[in-house]
């Protein structure tokens, strides 16, 4: 249940347990049915929704035509609780949620001088000249509330009325993410709307797949009957495992304990408890072991480099990386010797090996990864199908190189493979952080 409210709470939503509380996403733009931006929205608003025990109602795309924004919204104002609007709030002509929605509250929007000067003093800081198309974007609802946006120039704004909330938010997602974390969040959970802190504890596992995780973990559930809800929810090369008790018969200290008991269980396989991605885990034991990281890459084209550079604080770890497609810039910048790319070809463990090495030692870093292979669709060979793929991993007591073999669309031979090359190493760390004999070091191939 929720816990009390203060006096400005929204008056149907307040009286309600969060999980009854509906929500309505409408995501505005024709650029979105038109496939040319995909509709990443849905995808974030319904996940930080999720962790706070809110399930999203449902999710409507609509043109820009102030009259299809009139008629979805008045359904969706009359079926929800809380309606979150992305999109529409921009200076052009095709930015017309703004208005059409001031239609169906029957509110006027008046100009704010402070976000007036917002948007002057922003153009000024980029040394552009502001035109007056602009000044739309400085336009409120008279009974509402602006949200600061601290990367953009259209705000966001916020409604109670009729005993619901209006959460309205600009569409770029550098935008509106941010937006919705610190100010978004943090308001409706202090209206009831949302709970305090997550409706679930969840594990994040590598290198196990979906059923086999669930046949694992499934007597450490079995005492807990239809107290304990669990949810598995596959990635590539990773497996989220989530425990909650809707019923409210475990508390939250509870689910933490079941956690516990299958991270002890899982062992290496448990990736972290959370959300926090693979390269963000292998980033952690690196900084915690004050270690460094070189990468070289053919077949993954720079995505390896990307997953750590993703990540805040990368220069304390990352040492940097190569991709070297063509033979030659394999010889010139990583030194693999020519002999062996003619003896071995560029696909091999060998020059995996080499291309590891010469990573580690070009970029003075005491680990480095590796990738070689045939992501596809096309090349290959008999011996080396598309989707073959060779990972080294070089480390200060050695240097090994695996075969995988991913088939499937090039996009996802790549992503897997940068996942297998993460877990790889993340094991490896955490090996060296115990003090371990790595599996590494009794099977796999050594160069």
């Amino acid at each position: 249940m929720v816990s009390p409210h203060n006096a400005d709470t929204p008056g149907s939503a307040a009286r309600k347990p969060v999980a009854q509380i509906r929500y309505e996403l409408l995501t505005l733009g024709d650029e979105l049915l038109l496939g040319l931006t995909a509709n990443g929205h849905l995808t974030f608003i319904g996940a930080q929704l999720g962790r706070r025990g809110v399930t999203l109602g449902r999710n409507v795309t609509i043109t820009d035509e102030a009259e299809v924004i009139v008629a979805q919204f008045r359904e969706s104002w009359a079926r929800a609780d809380v309606v979150i609007t992305t999109g529409g709030l921009g200076p052009t002509c095709d930015d017309r949620t703004r208005e059409a929605i001031a239609e169906v509250l029957g509110q006027k929007l008046v100009r704010d001088a402070d976000i007036v000067q917002s948007i002057a003093d922003r153009f000024t800081r980029l040394g552009r000249k502001m035109t007056d198309n602009n000044l739309k974007q400085a336009d409120r609802f008279e009974r509402g509330e602006v949200l600061p946006n601290g990367n953009g120039t259209a705000p966001g704004l916020w409604v109670e009325q009729d005993g619901k909330v209006l959460v309205m938010l600009p569409g770029p997602p550098n935008e509106l993410q941010p937006m919705f974390l610190e100010q978004v969040v943090p308001r409706l959970a202090a209206r009831g709307l949302l709970l305090e802190r997550e409706a679930y504890v969840q594990l994040r596992t590598a290198g196990v797949g979906e059923s086999m995780l669930e046949t694992r973990l499934q007597p450490l559930f079995n005492p807990y009957g239809d107290a304990l809800s669990v949810a598995f929810c596959a990635h590539q090369g990773a497996v989220d495992c989530r425990v909650s008790s809707p019923s409210g018969r475990l508390s939250y200290e509870q689910l933490e304990g079941i956690a516990r008991e299958c991270g002890a269980l899982l062992g290496e396989d448990l990736m972290c408890y959370g959300h926090d991605t693979l390269a963000k885990t292998v980033s952690d034991l690196l900084r915690a072991q004050e270690k460094t990281l070189a990468v070289a890459e053919t077949a993954t084209g720079g995505l390896l480099a990307n997953a750590f550079t993703g990540v805040h604080g990368a220069c304390k770890f990352f040492a940097g990386g190569v991709v070297c497609y063509s033979n030659d810039a394999k010889m010139q910048l990583l030194d693999v010797p020519e002999c062996l790319l003619a003896q071995h070809s560029a696909v091999s463990d060998e020059c995996a090996v080499a291309l590891a090495t010469g990573a580690a030692e070009t970029l003075s870093a005491d680990y480095a990864l590796a990738v070689t292979g045939f992501a596809g669709p096309c090349t290959g060979t008999t011996q080396h199908p598309v989707g073959t793929i060779f990972v080294a991993l070089h480390a200060p007591h050695g240097v090994w190189s695996k075969k995988l073999n991913y088939p499937g669309p090039r996009e996802t031979v790549k992503v897997r493979t940068v996942n297998a090359a993460l877990d790889w190493l993340r094991r490896e760390l955490l090996r060296a952080a115990s003090g371990a004999e790595t599996p590494a070091r009794r099977s796999g191939v050594m160069q």
